[in-house]
């Protein structure tokens, strides 16, 4: 709240110099007391937070809420992945009218941590059981479409790769945006909703704390396996721009095999999701 005040303080536009912080809610794992604390395994549930701000143009992560994060992150009292999704009153009141789950499931899980009195969330409207499936079997069937095309690319890459470090950086680069994909295909086709963002360990955690399924893709016990998670992550802004980013075919070709594992266990959970959906 301290650095959106900064962000705002010197504003000209309306929009921008009344612009407020009406909600501040926790959701995901710690809200519904499901959480999974086990550091020695390399797992531990991060912490959600939604922020609902006055206006659209306030969600700009970049402009408003990029020095937060980075102080949360470095935080030492914290000490834990801290995720925020900005949405603006009126999308989010739209989203629960229509009947969004993961909108919903905040309202009837989370937990409020702040309120501006006099901004309420819209009631949720449920959705009808064909709706909810034929919005479902779209958005699965749009998404892992897309998820074979990028496979197909990495695997193109990662062979010419094998000689060339250009080849394994677009392979890398690929790579990022098949588990994006695989994210996408899960949290839309599950709760219709997927957050702006690029970072997929924010994805992984965000899905996982629906699923705790979805983990198994992703070994987190040794220091190897975190350390290689980590540059798929940096691969979305290195692999493309920062002549220092390095990865081996060994550690390519592993993140490779993890990924399809975890295609091959959302596509599982997906039709099932699915089939219980359209379940009598």
């Amino acid at each position: 709240m301290e650095e959106f005040e900064k962000a705002t303080a010197l504003a000209n536009a309306t929009w921008k110099r009344e612009g407020r912080i009406l909600k501040v809610i926790l959701f995901g794992s710690y809200a519904r007391h499901d959480w999974v604390d086990d550091p020695q395994n390399g797992y531990q549930s991060d912490f959600d937070l939604l922020v609902v701000v006055s206006h659209e143009k306030l969600t700009d992560i970049a402009e408003y809420w990029y020095i937060a994060e980075d102080k949360i992150l470095r935080d030492e009292m914290i000490d834990r992945q801290v995720n925020i999704i900005v949405h603006d009153l009126s999308d989010v009141n739209q989203a629960l009218k229509r009947g969004e789950y993961f909108w919903a499931d905040i309202v009837r899980d989370g937990i409020l941590l702040y309120e501006l009195p006099g901004h309420p969330l819209a009631a949720p409207m449920p959705l009808s059981k064909f709706d909810a499936v034929r919005m479902a079997e779209r958005y699965f069937i749009e998404t892992s479409e897309n998820i074979e095309v990028q496979l197909e690319t990495v695997q193109f890459q990662a062979v010419r790769g094998m000689k060339h470090l250009k080849w394994r950086k677009a392979a890398a680069f690929s790579l990022h945006q098949a588990v994006e994909k695989i994210y996408a295909c899960f949290l839309l086709t599950t709760s219709f909703y997927f957050p702006k963002s690029h970072n997929i360990k924010f994805l992984r955690s965000l899905s996982e704390s629906k699923n705790h399924e979805l983990s198994r893709a992703w070994p987190r016990a040794t220091k190897l396996d975190r350390r290689r998670f980590e540059q798929l992550k940096r691969a979305y802004v290195e692999a493309r721009y920062s002549s220092n980013y390095r990865i081996s075919t060994e550690d390519l070709n592993e993140l490779y095999e993890q990924s399809k594992h975890l295609r091959r266990i959302v596509i599982e959970v997906c039709e099932a999701h699915i089939a219980q959906l359209a379940r009598p």
